[in-house]
């Protein structure tokens, strides 16, 4: 097995360094959309199909990127304009958990110039598939005395944690803020099914604060997964010409 490489997508310096000064320092004209494009080519070869270690503040992320896109547009190009980018990536690993697979898609992804310049987007849109034991972990840390799970048939499912025989509620979720609002649709107690009333009180779960100004916007739950969505207002990233060295 080959050891995750660490993030630094902008190597080999011999291949990019004249990349980056066709991009950053060129005015705004076809040249420099050709320069723009032939950047985001390099990267995406370098980038897809590999794995990566993204070092960030709170552990490292580990990842195999498995496709890196965009419609680009030589006019949009020509003014650092790089459009929609969607990545996506599979078998992640961040910290002691593990997802399945994630999508970002940064929605207008654009150059300001400047010393250095700066990559932007705004917003950007995640979604991330996470294996259904993730459910039960989400119950064990906000709600305690329940347990989670999601079936093959993409059908979540709650237990009381100490008494799991006892029957389990097939329920729905929706998400408003930081609060998960989960509704119960059917009990089951052995063989047997009820279909309960529209008006059935939700139960309020309580979600953790995310990290860098990440919202949630969505959670679903599919065969054997449970897809999480957010959004970032906006993303920046200083682009140094040191990163070439």
């Amino acid at each position: 097995m080959t050891r995750p490489r660490r993030f630094d997508p902008f190597r080999p310096a011999e291949l990019l360094s004249s990349l980056w000064s066709a991009t950053a320092m060129v005015p705004v004209n076809s040249g420099a959309a050709a320069a723009y494009r032939t950047m985001f080519i390099t990267v995406r070869r370098l980038v897809l199909g590999r794995r990566f270690t993204v070092h960030l503040d709170d552990g490292d992320l580990t990842m195999t990127v498995t496709e890196f896109a965009s419609h680009l547009d030589t006019r949009g190009l020509a003014v650092g304009q790089l459009n929609d980018v969607t990545a996506k990536a599979e078998d992640i690993c961040w910290r002691t958990s593990r997802f399945d697979s994630a999508t970002v898609k940064a929605h207008n992804v654009h150059m300001k110039p400047g010393a250095p310049p700066v990559l932007v987007a705004a917003p950007v849109d995640i979604t991330v598939e996470l294996p259904a034991a993730a459910l039960d972990d989400l119950f064990r840390t906000a709600a305690p005395r329940l347990s989670g799970v999601v079936g093959p048939d993409g059908v979540a499912r709650l237990r009381l944690a100490k008494r799991p025989r006892l029957g389990h509620v097939e329920v729905e979720a929706r998400l408003d803020g930081t609060t998960l609002w989960l509704t119960a649709r059917r009990l089951s107690i052995g063989t047997r099914r009820w279909r309960l009333p529209a008006r059935t009180p939700r139960y309020p779960v309580r979600l953790p604060e995310m990290a860098h100004g990440l919202q949630l916007t969505a959670i679903t739950f599919a065969p054997g997964v449970v897809q999480v969505s957010g959004r970032l207002p906006e993303w920046r990233a200083e682009l140094p010409p040191k990163l070439l060295l």
